[in-house]
């Protein structure tokens, strides 16, 4: 999907587990999730410390996103 809205020229970034897939589809951009069923957070975490974390890997997908 990320490729489709490339070739309509939107930058995107992937947010994935599944690394070896995405650098197998030749995705331009991308970055690893926390977990396959956490992609974006972990249950085991505070509040404090979760939205830390969503914080951080928004963060870096616009860090990916610039380049």
């Amino acid at each position: 999907m990320a490729n489709e809205i490339e070739r309509n020229g939107i930058p995107a970034v992937l947010i994935t587990n599944l690394i070896s897939v995405a650098a197998h589809m030749k995705v331009n951009r991308f970055i690893s999730g926390v977990s396959i069923p956490h992609l974006l957070g972990n249950p085991d975490l505070t509040l404090a410390e979760e939205k830390k974390l969503r914080r951080g890997i928004v963060n870096q997908a616009l860090a990916a996103l610039s380049t």
